[in-house]
């Protein structure tokens, strides 16, 4: 596969509102992933801690970039099986009923038809975006009350933003449910920059805001410096984190591919 240049920066804080970061992130290329624990301390942390560390072990390892859908699955079911598992334990423990979970957002460089491609995997409201001339694109699809009342023309994304509802998510990684992940394929060319971004950062920021901030640095440690400060400077109500990533294929080589963003591949058995 064509050789691919990643830069990247990577931030969390734990806001002006919460006592404990819940959230986790793993910036280890070519694997990246933000997580957003659910359960309150010593369960949305262990969960989304869970997370990092079984995909840490993987890029330590390392996988077939052709393959990289299988690699991502089999990941989330050893997530699943550990959450669960500590879950169980704690409710032996007599500290329970524990419902650890967490959401996921990952982003592995794979390969697709021969050419550099991202591989994309989301359980939850975190988010990925491609940052393209300028331009701000969403490319995964929350799995929240309040997409679902968007995507049926019940409200509208503007009323989505103020919801009642809007925290609450509709599938995740551990809990009382099995729920699949969405998996979308980006060619590198399509994404000069990718943004990871727990809704800590989304919820407090509309779309517009968070282009205009990351536009302003082409470093990415500071453009996640930059967006994490915006999101505590909106007030900061919840965990936020974000990663950036910059990628460049090698000079003199076409990567572009006539691909479908919204392609998704779907979770394999």
């Amino acid at each position: 596969m064509t050789a691919v240049q990643l830069e990247h920066g990577a931030r969390t804080d734990v806001g002006r509102v919460r006592e404990v970061n819940e959230d986790a992130y793993l910036a280890q290329p070519p694997v990246f992933v933000v997580a957003d624990g659910m359960g309150g301390h010593e369960g949305g942390d262990v969960a989304s801690a869970i997370v990092v560390e079984e995909f840490a072990a993987l890029a330590d390892r390392g996988y077939d970039p052709a393959h990289a859908a299988v690699a991502v699955v089999e990941v989330l079911d050893a997530c699943r099986q550990r959450i669960a598992t500590y879950a169980e334990q704690q409710r032996a423990r007599g500290v329970g009923p524990l419902q650890a979970g967490t959401t996921v957002v990952a982003a592995l460089l794979a390969e697709h038809d021969g050419a550099p491609a991202w591989l994309l995997a989301n359980l939850g409201d975190s988010r990925a975006y491609r940052v393209e001339g300028g331009s701000l694109e969403q490319v995964t699809v929350d799995h929240s009350v309040v997409q679902e009342l968007v995507d049926t023309g019940l409200i509208t994304e503007a009323a989505a933003a103020e919801h009642p509802e809007r925290h609450v998510i509709t599938r995740s990684l551990g809990g009382n449910q099995h729920s699949e992940p969405d998996l979308f394929v980006l060619p590198v060319a399509a994404a000069p920059r990718l943004v990871l971004c727990s809704d800590g950062v989304s919820g407090m920021l509309d779309h517009e805001q968070m282009r205009q901030v990351l536009a302003t640095s082409s470093d990415p440690a500071l453009a996640a410096d930059a967006l994490l400060a915006a999101a505590l400077d909106a007030g900061g109500r919840d965990n936020a984190t974000v990663v950036v990533v910059d990628s460049s294929p090698a000079a003199g080589d076409d990567t572009h591919s006539d691909l479908d963003l919204e392609q998704r591949l779907g979770a394999l058995p």
